[in-house]
């Protein structure tokens, strides 16, 4: 579902109820009435500035082109304060969304055991809806959110889960890439063990990777004024998908 808004200034925004509230909003209330939260940094503005470089307006178009039909969302107007840096982001991360070949839904359970560990609450609310989408079930999404890391080699929890092999691989996977860093032997020949090949490994790891990355730039800067709210839960999720 997508709402959109078009605000005094004429820009037309997107309120995506998963995660990040409109962009260019002053202020976004958490909490208590007298609580104000805001972001880091202004947003960056959603068409080039007059000024703008060629180059400038080059990357503001692939970045939509990317989005399309939705309008860009506060992250992008978050990385848009450095055209460049903006541009590499969304061609990396638009690889891994749109050009690889490792299965869809395995892929947003990585990425969201990567928001769940680093509690980056945007980046759940946004990737877990396409976790579903993308055929994960309920009972492993929700295995995902909830399980001890089993970075430091407790698997116990895991062991008993609803995840599948496969998954179960991933997420020790993804565990140790985001907390410990070195991937143990073990864990690693699982990804061979289930299935994986090359190709996929390399794709799930980027992934990890790059949505650490991620994570790591919406906590900091607070982009969409989610630090202080709450991941949405499982069943608020496939409620909202019905």
């Amino acid at each position: 579902m997508h709402i959109f808004r078009r605000l005094t200034s004429g820009h037309t925004v997107e309120i995506d109820p998963f995660c990040a509230p409109v962009a260019f909003s002053k202020h976004t209330r958490t909490g208590p009435i007298n609580q104000i939260r805001t972001m880091r940094l202004p947003y960056a503005p959603s068409t080039p500035p007059a000024d703008a470089s060629a180059d400038t307006v080059d990357t503001y178009a692939r970045i939509a082109a990317r989005r399309n039909p939705r309008p860009l969302i506060p992250l992008d107007l978050s990385l848009l304060h450095s055209p460049p840096v903006a541009d590499g982001w969304n061609s990396f991360i638009g690889a891994i969304r749109s050009r690889t070949l490792v299965d869809s839904g395995v892929m947003e359970l990585a990425v969201c055991r990567v928001a769940v560990l680093n509690n980056a609450i945007y980046e759940w609310n946004a990737h877990a809806p396409l976790a579903l989408k993308g055929g994960i079930k309920p009972a492993e999404l929700q295995a995902a959110r909830t399980l001890p890391s089993t970075a430091t080699g407790d698997v116990a929890e895991l062991e008993k889960s609803a995840l599948t092999p496969q998954q179960r691989a991933v997420l020790r996977y993804t565990d140790q890439m985001t907390q410990t860093i070195a991937v143990e032997d073990e864990v690693f020949a699982e990804l061979k063990t289930v299935g994986y090949d090359d190709r996929e490994i390399v794709e799930l790891t980027t992934g990890i990777a790059g949505y650490n990355c991620v994570s790591r730039f919406l906590v900091a800067l607070d982009v969409g004024e989610n630090n202080a709210r709450q991941m949405k839960s499982v069943d608020e999720l496939v409620a909202a998908l019905q």
